[in-house]
């Protein structure tokens, strides 16, 4: 079981190293950000607590039996007000009213964390239990107390959680709204698969029945589940964005590769210093940058007979227009890196026509005229007949 909610934790690490890669100091100064960074950091540190492993040590270390539970207990409570202090800021308001109503549930759970410590001390428990002290002490005088107020504080979190995440589920649209259905899911498991499992288990001991496999056995791999929902909820808003726009930069990259090893002999971009390194959007960049520099290079040896010959025969074969033109374009191209790759003389009167790729911003028109390349079989071969200028 330690591995199981050691990987949770890991979890919840993860998504708060993701959340804040860039400007970590920046970000700590909104509220929101901030209030989300301390719900993931005691969620993890929650698992870490709640480890078999981590209460023996912390038992040994303190030598009193079970002190790993008010401790784990106290941290549950902790994470769960700061869930309320980031519903508080997901609402927004005056900063006095947020204010206001964070000291509160400060105040709430720090009173239920004083309360839990002091149930454990007069509490009999003696015997250290890791797995199951929530049944084998739940009718035991004060420690029966503590392991109910623990989970009503953080039922109220996790229900007040699903309520918030049903009434603005249905005022948001996109990743946002993916992102708050995750979260959700991710409360709707720990309220049933978690503290359900709980309340189940701790009330069979009360009448006589034994349903431990329920605290034991369900509960935390349940508890994990959620923990792994919960952080894709608050990750995916800020993640897939910048992971959409690397994939596409990886695609327009690939893409332009028919271009490129038509013209970049003729480019003077300076090469990069390394390119293992680079992010998909920087190469990219350079080979955009790259390949534009190439076709000023060629733009002396470009024929507008080539061109108007590949149009009308484009036409003529039924492209619309901007088919057609994105055709002739890349015959014009090819031709012109055919002659300048051959160090033939440039046209006397260069060409003025300017390639659609240069009209319109980004990449997109150099991918177009790179599938042009792909796509015509008439680019594959330099038409007959083509006339070198004689220099005057």
């Amino acid at each position: 079981m330690s591995l199981v909610v050691y990987l949770a934790a890991a979890v919840f690490g993860l998504s708060c190293a993701v959340l804040f890669r860039r400007r970590p100091l920046a970000a700590l100064r909104n509220p929101l950000k901030l209030s989300t960074c301390a719900s993931i950091v005691l969620g993890a540190l929650v698992f870490v607590c709640a480890a078999p492993v981590t209460l023996a040590a912390v038992n040994d270390v303190t030598g009193i039996p079970n002190f790993g539970a008010p401790l784990t207990y106290g941290m549950l409570s902790a994470y769960s007000c700061s869930l309320l202090i980031l519903l508080i800021n997901w609402r927004g308001g005056s900063p006095e009213r947020i204010r206001h109503l964070s000291l509160r549930a400060v105040a709430a759970y720090g009173t239920l964390i004083v309360v839990i410590v002091a149930l454990f001390t007069l509490s009999d428990a003696k015997v250290e239990r890791l797995t199951d002290l929530d049944t084998y002490y739940a009718n035991t005088p004060y420690m029966r107390e503590m392991i109910v107020l623990y989970l009503l504080g953080h039922s109220a979190a996790m229900l007040a959680m699903c309520a918030v995440c049903v009434k603005w589920g249905r005022e948001v649209t996109g990743l946002l709204r993916a992102g708050l259905w995750l979260i959700l899911a991710g409360a709707l498991l720990d309220v049933v698969g978690f503290q359900l499992a709980k309340y189940t288990a701790v009330v069979a001991r009360w009448t006589g029945h034994d349903l431990d496999v329920l605290s034991t056995g369900v509960a935390p791999p349940m508890a994990a589940l959620a923990a792994l929902l919960f952080s894709a909820g608050f990750v995916l808003p800020r993640l897939w964005p910048p992971a959409l726009a690397h994939w596409h930069s990886v695609e327009d990259h690939r893409r332009l590769a028919p271009l490129w090893s038509r013209v970049r002999f003729a480019s003077t971009a300076p090469k990069p210093p390394s390119a293992w390194w680079q992010s998909p959007r920087d190469r990219l960049r350079w080979r955009e940058v790259s390949i534009h520099d190439a076709l000023l290079a060629l733009a002396p040896y470009f024929d507008d007979r080539i061109r108007e010959r590949a149009l009308d025969a484009a036409l003529r074969d039924g492209r619309d227009a901007h088919a057609a033109r994105l055709a002739a374009e890349a015959a014009m191209v090819t031709d012109a890196a055919r002659r300048a790759a051959a160090r033939e003389t440039p046209l006397v009167t260069p060409s003025a026509y300017r390639l659609y790729a240069t009209e319109v911003s980004g990449t997109g028109g150099l991918v177009e005229l790179a599938q042009a390349l792909t796509r015509s079989a008439r680019v594959t071969a330099v038409p007959e007949g083509t006339v070198t200028a004689n220099p005057g």
